[in-house]
């Protein structure tokens, strides 16, 4: 069955929206009818080869829809079923999964090898990260689908795949903010929003949102934030003096740049941790010296897909949702189609508006 996709030709190049053939589900895999897709940095960074994937590959990492078909041996969902893309399945067997570290599974992006769909003319699509959202269906592994706890609008649901789970655990599971403490985050994106309303659901005293735009302000208060830094050589400072000259408890960096990463270091506390969610690349180079490492006491973290287990995780957001203490349509900037990733490529490029979410 020919649906339409966004496919990466290859590394640099730009999107193709193009038709593509789906294979039916075998088994152990699903086929998933998409309601939306987020567009996240971590797909521009495929594209761009920051992150490495097979190509030509149909790209989308971040989606939520509802079951078409199941192959054998699915049990879990049915057709009909709402459910969640979860774009890194852990295997249970590695040894990260041995120590509970199921966010660092050694085997979870092993699918992205696999041969998804094929172009008009035969030639072999990959699929990304693992579920291929950026397409009206797509067919992926039974470990890759989550079911849609009731209670959760199932178009603002994709943003569940990523952008809030990489939010929430770095607030709650990489950083643990107690209740009292003070929060900076660097990067008001859609990570970055997320991160900021779980900020404020932790019960932090003060959330400083910093960001390059003067433009996200308005965002970044609406999703928690009780001040606004634009981003400069003087951020730490401007922190600093927000905090009684301390600087704040917990810093978020959600960009992955080096100046990013160094300032939300500086804008630490003693004895305070830091923690990079960013993906930067590889010449993205932080250095810092010995004794400030030693005098400052800090701890400095990276943060993988927020550190959590989605099949925990995504029900216990769902009740935060149901609640009211998370309103996802907050973290949509951009309502668009799939001709427009492209268009939402350059948005990002350009350090404008949270996070765009291709509507189907």
């Amino acid at each position: 069955m020919a649906v339409r996709a966004a496919v990466l030709p290859a590394i640099g190049a730009p999107l193709e929206i193009t038709a593509i053939e789906l294979p039916d589900p075998g088994p152990g895999r699903v086929r998933v009818r998409l309601a939306a897709a987020g567009v996240c940095h971590s797909d521009l960074s495929l594209s761009d080869g920051t992150m490495r994937v097979p190509v030509p590959a149909v790209l989308g990492h971040e989606g939520a829809g509802t079951v078409v078909a199941v192959g054998e041996g699915v049990t879990h969902v049915s057709p009909g079923s709402p459910v969640v893309l979860n774009w890194a399945p852990s295997c249970g067997s590695c040894h990260a999964c041995s120590l509970g570290e199921v966010w660092l599974c050694a085997n979870a992006l092993n699918g992205a090898a696999d041969v998804h769909a094929r172009t008009a003319d035969g030639t072999d699509l990959h699929p990304g990260l693992n579920v291929a959202a950026f397409a009206e269906e797509t067919v992926v592994a039974a470990s890759c689908v989550l079911p849609l706890p009731d209670g959760v609008p199932l178009v603002d649901a994709a943003l569940l795949g990523c952008a809030v789970l990489t939010g929430y655990g770095a607030i709650h599971h990489s950083a643990r903010v107690q209740t009292g403490e003070t929060v900076a985050v660097f990067g008001v994106g859609g990570v970055g929003l997320a991160t900021l309303q779980s900020a404020r659901i932790a019960g932090a005293s003060r959330i400083i949102a910093v960001d390059v735009s003067p433009e996200k302000e308005e965002l970044a208060r609406a999703a928690g934030a009780t001040d606004y830094v634009l981003a400069s050589e003087n951020t730490p400072r401007e922190i600093r003096g927000l905090t009684g000259k301390q600087g704040v408890d917990v810093s978020v960096e959600c960009v992955g740049r080096a100046v990013s990463i160094r300032a939300a270091w500086e804008s630490t506390r003693r004895g305070g941790r830091t923690t990079v969610v960013g993906i930067g690349g590889k010449d993205q180079q932080v250095t810092f010296n010995a004794l400030e490492l030693f005098h400052w006491g800090r701890t400095l973290s990276g943060c993988v897909y927020g550190n959590t287990d989605p099949s925990r995780d995504v029900p216990v957001l769902a009740d935060h949702v149901r609640a009211g203490r998370l309103d996802l349509s907050t973290l949509v900037t951009d309502r668009i189609t799939l001709e427009d990733i492209p268009a939402a490529f350059e948005n990002m490029l350009a350090g404008k508006g949270g996070r765009a979410l291709v509507v189907f």
